[in-house]
């Protein structure tokens, strides 16, 4: 029997939310993230996810921009792992390097 190839299921932004690149590590769970519209944003990963996920530089991240501030600011509320980014960059959603 041949194996069929197997689906992969990637979370796609909705809302609000933005991809992005993380470009620095600022300390005090503070990272620099280059998001899909060209801005630079200090981005905090949240409780539920700090001992949970690591992150590093270059990761593709789900950003939540906050209600005050968004352009600056936001939110950290999923990590890709390589094969999701990669699948992500395949299909044009994520065009950030």
């Amino acid at each position: 029997m041949a194996e069929q190839p197997t689906e992969i299921r990637v979370r796609t932004p909705r809302g609000k939310e933005l991809l992005g690149v993380v470009e620095a590590m600022l300390g005090a769970n503070k990272l620099h993230v280059r998001c899909q519209d060209n801005k630079m944003r200090i981005c905090r990963i949240p409780g539920k996810m700090r001992k949970r996920v690591w992150i590093r530089k270059n990761d593709a991240v789900l950003v939540e921009p906050w209600a005050i501030q968004g352009d600056t600011n936001g939110d950290i509320i999923w990590k890709y792992n390589p094969t999701e980014a990669s699948w992500l960059r395949r299909k044009g959603i994520l065009r950030i390097e």
